[in-house]
């Protein structure tokens, strides 16, 4: 971090959206990948890109990037606190 200085990495041109989902779109992607939220990556409540988003333990991000392939990716995080 730059003394003196608050970054929103969030807003950093590098940085891909993040973005909570809601209750009902968890039950869906948990229902279509046919997965637990224990089974799925893991992304600390004290990530920069996630740090000012209101966010708890067991919430699931979805982030969204670029590709070369593909127009856009997605790939999915649990919030844990450790």
């Amino acid at each position: 971090m730059v003394e003196g200085k608050n970054i929103d990495y969030s807003k950093h041109a590098f940085t891909p959206k993040h973005v909570k989902l809601t209750e009902k779109e968890i039950e869906d992607l948990l229902l279509n990948f046919n997965v637990s939220r224990k089974q799925l990556p893991k992304i600390h409540r004290d990530d920069p890109a996630i740090a000012e988003m209101d966010v708890k333990k067991g919430d699931i991000i979805k982030i969204t990037r670029k590709s070369e392939t593909m127009k856009e990716s997605f790939y999915y995080r649990v919030v844990m606190d450790e």
